[in-house]
């Protein structure tokens, strides 16, 4: 229901540009989300109503008088009646304040043991109009160490025109990430471009360049038989739930969002 939602209202498409070596599950279906993943984000926030405020870094949480005070980098701390965090698992064990001691032993170390691959992403972009000749929407890559995936990302969208400007999106393997995950960012784009000349070098010369580190990218172990969340206090309610307790797609956010609704349901 949440895909043909998601269809009906343009937000994803189901893929049918052409994918090389994609390992295809009988009986699966693959969508593409043509304005980015972000809108999807963006659907479900704006259809919540809620009062949204980004770039606010978390870096305590204590009971203050039966709530929950949230304490931030910038800015004066704030209480809440409810807390749900889905941010990355490590992440939640680096947080201060009293929830160090909430977590109890048991909870501590199903949460310590979940772990992350880490990779890089490299985005490409280029003028409206530049032609980029491959015979493909995007591409796995088997034989390389640096490189596991290419993107032609408005050719996978199924977005091509004139007036589009093309953008090439680059993922790397788990093992260089890895291995780079600490190394200087202008040093890692350059090896990742090198790579990308010997496999596409075809490829114009880009206008502009983006390198991302992705230090929790998919999960590679979850909490302990997929619960989909966590509760760590009840009253007043702190919660946990993302795909560190389920697994890492569409499906395992989805699952573990309507496991956290069903947990704060009862809870209010």
């Amino acid at each position: 229901s949440f895909y043909q939602e998601l269809v009906s209202h343009g937000i994803l498409e189901p893929l049918t540009a052409p994918v090389e070596g994609m390992v295809v599950r009988e009986g699966s279906c693959n969508y593409v989300a043509p304005q980015g993943i972000s809108s999807v984000v963006k659907y479900y926030l704006k259809k919540s109503g809620a009062d949204v405020f980004y770039e606010q870094h978390v870096t305590h949480i204590s009971l203050r008088d039966g709530k929950w005070e949230v304490s931030r980098k910038v800015g004066p701390p704030e209480q809440f009646d409810v807390v749900i965090l889905t941010i990355p698992v490590p992440q939640i064990l680096q947080l201060q304040g009293d929830i160090v001691n909430i977590i109890n032993e048991s909870q501590k170390q199903q949460l310590e043991s979940v772990s992350y691959s880490s990779r890089y992403a490299l985005g490409l972009f280029y003028e409206a109009g530049t032609r980029i000749d491959v015979p493909w929407a995007a591409q796995y890559i088997t034989d390389n160490p640096c490189i596991r995936f290419i993107s032609i990302d408005n050719k996978k969208r199924n977005i091509e025109s004139p007036e589009t400007a093309p953008s090439v999106v680059v993922h790397t393997t788990v093992t260089f990430g890895s291995e780079h995950l600490d190394s200087d960012p202008a040093e890692v784009q350059q090896l990742i471009l090198s790579h990308l000349e010997r496999i596409v070098p075809s490829l114009p010369k880009p206008s502009s360049i983006k390198c991302q580190k992705w230090r929790y990218s998919q999960v590679t172990k979850a909490v302990p038989n997929c619960p989909g969340q966590m509760i760590l206090h009840t009253q007043p309610l702190l919660i946990c739930g993302g795909d560190g307790f389920t697994h890492s797609n569409f499906d395992g956010c989805m699952e573990s969002a309507m496991s956290l609704a069903e947990a704060v349901k009862s809870h209010l």
